[in-house]
Formats: C-alpha cells, sequence, structure tokens
C-alpha cells in the first residue's frame, strides 16, 4: 500500500516504541512476584505508570492498564454504572452520546439487556456535537447513573466539549468518561484540566502496538470489576500486568504528546489541501462535521453523493490508497454510519462516505496521489451505484409484472 491514509484505524508502531517493546520481551519477571526479578519487572511497570500519567495530566495511581480502548471504554461504563446502582438503586439511566464507537454504545445496550438500565442516546447537532439542552433535560431526571461522551469523533473528527458536559454533569452529581481514543496525542488531553472522571486511550492509535491501552480513572471514581482475577490494578483489572506493553504504550503517548502542537499544524495543512483539492476536482463531495478548527486536525470525513460504497473503497485500493468508510470495527458490514444517521443524513448519504485519516507518515505525496486519483474512482463508483439501482428497478418491474 504506497498511500496509507487511514491512520485512524491503526498507525505505525514508532522505531522507539518497537525497540523498547523488544526489549522488554527479553527479559523475566511476573511484577506481582516478590522475588528480585518480580521487583524489577514491578519497578518498570511503575515508571512506565509515571511516564503516562506525566503525559495526560493524570496522578500515576489513575492509570489502569487495559488490553486497549475497548476494555477500557467497558470498564468505565459497565463498571461505572455498577458501582453507582450499588449505592443508590434509583441511579439507572446510563447516557451516551448518539455518535459514540460501538465499545461505548454496544456497552450501554448490554446494560439495557441484562442489567434493567435505560439507555438515552444523547441527541447531536447536524455538525455531531452533543446537544447541552438535552443533557440538562436528561441530567435532571435524577436517575443518571453515568454518562460517556466522546472526547473525539472517530468517524468524522468531530471534536465534544467534554469540559461542558462534566461541569453540567457535575452539577448533578454525576461522573463522566469520555473515549479519548482518537484525541491522545492529535489534540490536547490533560484529565485534570477536562474535569472528566475517566477517560481511556488505546496504544495502537499512537504509534504502540495493538493490545495496550489504559483507562485514567480518578482515585475516588468507584468501578466495579467486569472481569475477576488476582486482584491487580486497583482490584479493578484482573490479570497478569503486561510490562513490555506498558512500556511501549507510555513511551508512545509521551512522544506523541510532545509532538503534538507540530504535528497537528502539519496534518492540518495536509488536510486543508486534500479537502479542498477533492472538493474543486469532484462534485457533490460534501465535509461531515464541524468546521476545520472544531475537529481533528488529520481526518477528513467526506459523504460522495450517488457513489457506490464499496467500489470508493476497492477503486482507491487498487490504485493503491488506503482509505476507510468510517470505523474500521465495522469493516466488511455494509451498514449506514449511525454516526451520520444521528447527524440528520439520510441513509443513502450515511453510506457512501468516505474516511481519509493523516498521520505520522503522511506526507504531501500521499495528498498528491488522493487528488490524482480520486475523480476517476468517483466516476467509476458512480457507474456501479447506477448500474444497481437501475438493476434494482428491473427486478421490481419483473416482480410487479408476475404478479
Amino acid at each position: 500500500m504506497s498511500t496509507y491514509l487511514d491512520h485512524a484505524a491503526t498507525t505505525p508502531v514508532r522505531p522507539e516504541v518497537a525497540a523498547a517493546y523488544a526489549e522488554e520481551l527479553t527479559r523475566l519477571g511476573n511484577p506481582s512476584s516478590l522475588h528480585s526479578a518480580g521487583r524489577d519487572a514491578r519497578r518498570r511497570l511503575e515508571e512506565a505508570r509515571e511516564q503516562l500519567a506525566a503525559a495526560i495530566g493524570a496522578e500515576p495511581a489513575e492509570v489502569i492498564f487495559t488490553s486497549g480502548g475497548t476494555e477500557a471504554d467497558n470498564l468505565a461504563v459497565k463498571g461505572g454504572y455498577w458501582a453507582r446502582r450499588a449505592g443508590d438503586e434509583r441511579l439507572r439511566t446510563v447516557a451516551v452520546s448518539a455518535v459514540e464507537h460501538h465499545a461505548v454504545l454496544e456497552a450501554a445496550e448490554w446494560l439495557g439487556e441484562h442489567e434493567g438500565a435505560e439507555v438515552v442516546l444523547l441527541h447531536v447537532d447536524r455538525d455531531g456535537v452533543v446537544d447541552p439542552g438535552h443533557l440538562e433535560e436528561v441530567l435532571a431526571t435524577g436517575t443518571v447513573a453515568v454518562v460517556s461522551v466522546m472526547w473525539a469523533n472517530n468517524e468524522t473528527g468531530a471534536l465534544q466539549p467534554v469540559r461542558d458536559v462534566a461541569a453540567r454533569a457535575h452539577a448533578a452529581g454525576v461522573p463522566v468518561h469520555s473515549d479519548a481514543v482518537q484525541a491522545v496525542g492529535k489534540v490536547p488531553v490533560h484529565l485534570d484540566r477536562s474535569g472528566l472522571d475517566a477517560l481511556s486511550l488505546t496504544g495502537h492509535k499512537l504509534g504502540a502496538p495493538v493490545g495496550t491501552g489504559a483507562l485514567v480513572a480518578r482515585r475516588d471514581l468507584a468501578l466495579i470489576p467486569v472481569e475477576h482475577g488476582g486482584g491487580q490494578e486497583r482490584g479493578v483489572r484482573s490479570g497478569t500486568l503486561h510490562v513490555a506493553g506498558a512500556r511501549a504504550l507510555a513511551l508512545a503517548v509521551e512522544m506523541a504528546v510532545a509532538d503534538q502542537e507540530a504535528e497537528a499544524a502539519r496534518l492540518r495543512d495536509l488536510r486543508d489541501r486534500l479537502v479542498a483539492g477533492a472538493t474543486a476536482a469532484v462534485d457533490g463531495l460534501r465535509v461531515t462535521g464541524p468546521g476545520p478548527d472544531h475537529r481533528l486536525p488529520g481526518l477528513a470525513h467526506l459523504t460522495v453523493a450517488g457513489a457506490d460504497p464499496d467500489a470508493l473503497l476497492l477503486g482507491l485500493d487498487m490504485a493503491g490508497i488506503a482509505a476507510s468508510s468510517g470505523s474500521a470495527c465495522q469493516a466488511g458490514v455494509q451498514q449506514p454510519s449511525h454516526v451520520l444517521l444521528a447527524m440528520g443524513y439520510d441513509t443513502d448519504e450515511a453510506r457512501s462516505a468516505l474516511r481519509f485519516s493523516l498521520g505520522r507518515t503522511t506526507s504531501d505525496a500521499d495528498v498528491d496521489a488522493v487528488l490524482a486519483a480520486l475523480p476517476g474512482v468517483v466516476g467509476s463508483a458512480r457507474k456501479a451505484y447506477a448500474a444497481r439501482a437501475a438493476a434494482r428497478t428491473s427486478r421490481g418491474a419483473v416482480r410487479e409484472g408476475a404478479a
């Protein structure tokens, strides 16, 4: 793949991170063991915890290492709900934005199906930003156990007003979690300044290996474990601690945060050039989400009117360009984007979307490659769409005639 523009799905491991990870794999010691090898492993693990905490404005004791963002989201939503409900049975509402990643949405829906929770999807506007009025209405019921609103949307890149959400929720005595998987290293993320009670992050969006992540949760946030075992990580996330993963994650977060300001400016320029060139070259392309200053600097999300979505991605792939239609977790399942539907787009628009997500390895040449290939790819995808529409019309006419 000569042009990789799917960094929001996963991004290359940084060489320095790979070296640290490989070095740790040669070492021995369970960090829960009391012998010298175990104590040495524990020291390296705690150094990684301190390193990660410092990078995102948290205390080391607030870092709970996980296998990634999905596990962290589930622990925050389910564990937070159970803990609050244990203290007050009237608290049965889980309020999450309608544009959340499926790791949050499915966790909330599971609580609704299996634990009797009332799940409220917070409304968003046409830009995909949470409606504060609806949030206030939900909080006023006095039944909300937990609120979860993502920091940055994984499809459109829209940034949510997490500080305002946290302030409103706290005024009602409700804790707030944010899925910050797409935000860390892309925009400034600081737990203490945000007012949030917890945030999730994952390594493979930052230059660390897949299978690394963390839930960063304030020490006074009560959580009930989702899984049970040896009681590691404040007793809420059992399992033998992955020292190599913790070291890799902490280094990747530290490096991404250190580079964030300069890299954001560089990616913003590339993104804006891509969007301007694409919309000028192809009729019917629309940019989704808020204005350029209110979405992730390296993400361009477009709807392509009258185009077959599979043909769009396959055409780009044949041109050596990796892009996506939205969340990689839903790849292979041709369904309209729940994010775009929540934003008020119709079903056809919600199906025919393209996401170009730029990252550390993206260059001007990559943008040039997209702009050169896109008109032809869209033209072919529109022909495919028209052919399918004609076929559906023909089949309908045959069935009507037979009847």
